[in-house]
């Protein structure tokens, strides 16, 4: 009796009271019932409390034991909390779900819980790493509302990761359900701040395409002030105090249900709201339409004791998988794209033609040619562009508007993304003419009818062998790995506004500095930059003043991911700019191996080291006011010789080789609004 009074003691500790262990208890017991009646019904005295508090109270922890999670029921609704090295990281959280054919939001019950483990190593070509190896621990946690529906909540945490989903069963004869709202809830110690970018109203903007995730960042703000009425966009940067970084986002979404995003705070709690009603011109439900059985998208959360797992994590590719194969070897790598400073007036034949020389100059695999295309080249002469381009040894993305009701974007092509005819008609005249891929812009919002869209332009382009960037667009979810031809998405303040915007001139720098951590570190971004004119227009003399230095711009090539990048040169910097600058983009990869932080703080600097074979970057900017000094700690070029890109006093590009100390300490200054890269790419 002793030795079980122990050995109960041991595993209630440790809160892992599994099937196993109960079994072996009642199996110990029945064999001497006859016997030991006496003892058996004062071990359930015992037993009793202990065993409906460890049922409805799950504890689970990452397998280096330094991410814990706790589930459980309280006034008959589900919780969870959240902790790292036992710091608190997430307090007591809501979960819980409500649809047209059951709530699951109170007077719940616990049915049953299990655990497992996931294993699994795999190979990625277009995200920060290329090798990735998953491992985490799972609960499923099984409650029942006083209908007696069942529903499960699915927990896998990984070292610095943990991702989360509702998972849902038949109920009876029900086969079809909407899921109305979301309780799922993060309750952050009150010492946290936010680094969050709010939610656009619907139908605003230009030509009423809001939302498209292209509003600024608040930085470091308490949270009780994140009070935006429309919320915050996904991903959303946290600091936990002085214990550590929480990321939070969603993943696996695509036509199987809608985009969500971070509501305002309320009562201390944010809460996974869906779309606004009004997107997508008020047409299709803020909801999800599910078949059941079913399950929800992933919930991800992101965290640690600095911003290393913010960066490095891959949570986003780990939890989903491909959901078709490619239908060719796709090819990723540079262009070049007149729009961007040239604008609507380059879009002619002879200034395209001067586009695909400059790219072929360059070395560039691509040429993106924009809006309005068809109406002032045509489908003709664009086909002969095309031969000529690929005489030069490049190939051609093609711009398109996705709308044909969602707002009032009137660039064309206009009505060939949005219905399937349209769409499969055109395509096959894409593959004919040897187009590579599609920019499709101007999307109506993140309603399923919208994430459906999405899904049905990369299926059909898949099917003609065609690739993918979205623009205008919602933050990808998972699509790199799960959309095989999906080279991209803007969702971010980009290079346009810097033409558009002269307040996001001023903040170049400090958006920047925040992207690395928030928005690229959990999705590839199309930001269309590296922008070399003095001044952001055709001319390149007055007007539209760029405010961060060459080097800034190089550093920012190696900062934001993508597997195919539109960057935005002009004909005219063959000649304005320093060789050496121009040698750098040549030889500058767009995919990488492996991705690392170095140092940082969001909104103030930023230092991220990428890898490809054997060839190390490592590029830093700075937003602050004046140069910062800062000593790095680089182990995977200690004692070598490099190449510094780095500005002199006056923001002037500068090279030179240096070496870097034998235990990978290196001192670097970097400008005001500037930036340095090192590597070991000769």
């Amino acid at each position: 009796m002793e030795l079980f009074k122990k050995s109960y003691r041991q595993r209630r500790e440790s809160m892992q009271f599994n099937s196993l262990f109960v079994n072996r208890v009642f199996r110990t017991i029945s064999l001497g019932i006859n016997r030991q009646l006496g003892a058996f019904l004062v071990l359930l005295y015992f037993l009793g409390p202990y065993l409906s508090y460890a049922q409805e109270n799950a504890k689970m922890e990452s397998p280096n034991g330094q991410v814990g999670v706790s589930i459980f029921l309280e006034g008959g609704k589900l919780f969870y909390s959240v902790t790292y090295e036992q710091k608190s990281m997430l307090e007591k959280s809501p979960l819980g779900l409500e649809t047209n054919a059951g709530s699951f939001t109170q007077e719940l019950s616990f049915v049953k819980s299990l655990t497992g483990e996931e294993k699994k190593s795999y190979t990625q070509d277009r995200i920060k790493q290329s090798f990735i190896q998953y491992h985490a621990n799972i609960l499923t946690y099984t409650v029942k509302n006083s209908a007696d529906q069942e529903i499960s909540v699915h927990f896998q945490v990984s070292d610095n990761d943990i991702a989360f989903r509702y998972e849902l069963p038949m109920w009876g004869e029900t086969k079809g359900i909407v899921v109305e709202r979301e309780l799922t809830g993060y309750k952050f110690p009150s010492a946290t701040t936010a680094f969050l970018s709010n939610m656009m109203r619907p139908m605003t903007g230009f030509a009423r395409t809001a939302p498209s995730y292209e509003s600024g960042y608040v930085a470091d703000e308490p949270i009780a002030n994140t009070n935006a009425r429309l919320g915050y966009v996904f991903p959303s940067l946290f600091k936990i105090g002085n214990d550590g970084w929480v990321l939070l986002s969603e993943t696996g979404v695509g036509s199987n249900f809608t985009a969500s995003h971070l509501s305002a705070i309320q009562e201390g709690v944010y809460t996974v709201a869906y779309p606004q009603l009004e997107q997508n011109n008020g047409f299709g439900s803020s909801g999800a339409q599910l078949g059941l059985p079913s399950h929800t998208p992933w919930r991800t959360i992101t965290l640690g004791n600095s911003l290393t797992p913010i960066v490095e994590t891959t949570i986003p590719y780990d939890v989903v998988e491909p959901l078709y194969k490619p239908s060719t070897n796709y090819k990723f790598g540079k262009g070049t794209w007149s729009w961007i400073v040239w604008q609507d007036n380059s879009m002619n034949y002879e200034d395209q033609v001067a586009y695909i020389d400059l790219a072929a100059a360059m070395g560039f695999e691509y040429i993106l040619i924009d809006a309005w295309w068809d109406e002032r080249i045509g489908y003709d002469r664009m086909e002969e562009l095309i031969r000529y381009a690929n005489s030069k040894g490049v190939d051609v993305f093609l711009w398109y508007n996705s709308n044909g009701t969602v707002n009032d974007a009137f660039q064309t092509p206009l009505h060939k993304m949005n219905t399937s005819f349209a769409r499969k008609n055109e395509m096959k005249w894409l593959k004919e003419a040897g187009v590579k891929g599609l920019k499709v812009d101007f999307f109506g919002g993140d309603k399923q009818e919208t994430m459906r869209l999405y899904e049905d332009i990369l299926v059909e382009a898949n099917e003609h062998e065609l690739m993918i960037i979205f623009h205008g667009a919602t933050l990808p979810r998972g699509w790199e790995r799960m959309y095989p031809n999906f080279v991209g998405s803007e969702a971010v303040i980009a290079s346009e506004m810097l033409i558009f915007v002269q307040d996001t001139r001023e903040k170049e720098a400090f958006y920047a500095t925040l992207h690395p951590f928030i928005r690229n570190s959990v999705a590839s971004m199309e930001y269309g930059g590296v922008l070399l004119n003095k001044f952001l227009n055709k001319g390149n003399r007055r007007g539209q003043e760029r405010l961060t230095t060459d080097i800034f711009q190089l550093a920012t090539g190696v900062l934001f991911q993508n597997p195919v990048q539109m960057f935005g040169l002009t004909p005219n910097n063959l000649e304005d700019v320093e060789p050496f600058v121009l040698d750098f983009l040549k030889k500058l990869p767009t995919t990488w191996d492996e991705t690392r932080y170095i140092a940082g703080y969001p909104g103030k600097f930023s230092v991220i080291a990428r890898r490809l074979g054997e060839h190390w970057y490592i590029a830093g900017v700075n937003a602050e006011k004046t140069p910062q000094t800062v000593k790095l700690q680089l182990p995977m070029i200690q004692g070598k010789k490099v190449l510094l890109y780095n500005d002199d006093k006056a923001k002037h590009p500068t090279l030179q080789t240096v070496e870097i100390g034998k235990n990978g300490e290196f001192t670097v200054t970097i400008q005001s609004n500037g930036g340095f890269v090192l590597t070991n790419q000769k």
